[in-house]
C-alpha cells in the first residue's frame, strides 16, 4: 500500500511538472511575469543568450510572435473550395515555428540529433543560433531585432535579395517583433534584481 502511494505521488509530481512546462504563460506580454511563472524559460533563454550573444528580449519576442508560447503550434491548414481542410502552408512546428530543413541544419551543426521543436530549451537555442548565423551570413547586428526577424521570416537568401521590399506583411511582422522586444527589454531591466536573486543554476 505504501509502495503504491509512493508511485502515485511520483506520477502526480511528474504530471504537474509537465503541465507547468507545457502550459502557456498567463501574461505573455510581460517578460517579468513570464519568468516568475516559468523558471525554466528564464534558465533556457539565459543560456541561449550567453551562448550566442542574442538578447533574451529578442528570443522571447520571436517565440511570442511565432507560436504565442504554444508548444505544439502549427500553421493553420489551407482549405479547398474555402471549406475542406487541406495541407498546411509549411512544415513549421513548435515554439520557434522552425521548418524541417532549417531545423535539420541546426541539429547537424550543433550535434543535437534528438533536439525537438516542441522543447522550449531547444527552441530558445535554435533562435539564438539562427540570429548568430544571420550575423555571419548577412552581417546583421545581433541587437537589430527588426532585420534579424526579416531573416528569420524570409530566410537568408530572400533577405539578401531584399525580398522584404515587396513583402509588406514581412515588414509589419518585423516591426511588431522589434516593438515587443523593446517592451520585454524595459521590463527585464525593471525586474533584473529580482530575477537574479531568484535564479538558481542546476
Amino acid at each position: 500500500m505504501i509502495h503504491f502511494y509512493k508511485i502515485n505521488k511520483f506520477v502526480l509530481v511528474i504530471f504537474f511538472f509537465l503541465s507547468a512546462c507545457s502550459s502557456v504563460p498567463k501574461y505573455p506580454q510581460n517578460a517579468c511575469k513570464i519568468f516568475s511563472e516559468k523558471y525554466f524559460y528564464l534558465k533556457y533563454t539565459r543560456a541561449s543568450s550567453k551562448k550566442w550573444g542574442v538578447p533574451i528580449s529578442s528570443i522571447l519576442a520571436v517565440i511570442n510572435k511565432e507560436s504565442s508560447f504554444k508548444r505544439f503550434a502549427k500553421p493553420k491548414r489551407t482549405k479547398l473550395f474555402k471549406i475542406i481542410p487541406y495541407r498546411r502552408p509549411s512544415s513549421s512546428l513548435g515554439f520557434s515555428q522552425a521548418v524541417n530543413k532549417t531545423w535539420d541544419l541546426y541539429k547537424k551543426e550543433n550535434n543535437k540529433p534528438a533536439a525537438l521543436r516542441i522543447s522550449f530549451k531547444n527552441s530558445s537555442d535554435f533562435i539564438g543560433w539562427y540570429f548568430w548565423k544571420t550575423n555571419k551570413i548577412n552581417k546583421v547586428s545581433l541587437k537589430d531585432t527588426r532585420n534579424m526577424y526579416l531573416n528569420y521570416y524570409l530566410g537568408w537568401g530572400a533577405y539578401k535579395n531584399k525580398a522584404y521590399e515587396k513583402d509588406k506583411k514581412a515588414i509589419i511582422f518585423a516591426k511588431s517583433v522589434e516593438k515587443q522586444a523593446k517592451i520585454y527589454r524595459i521590463q527585464l531591466q525593471e525586474c533584473k534584481s529580482i530575477l537574479d536573486k531568484n535564479y538558481i543554476i542546476f
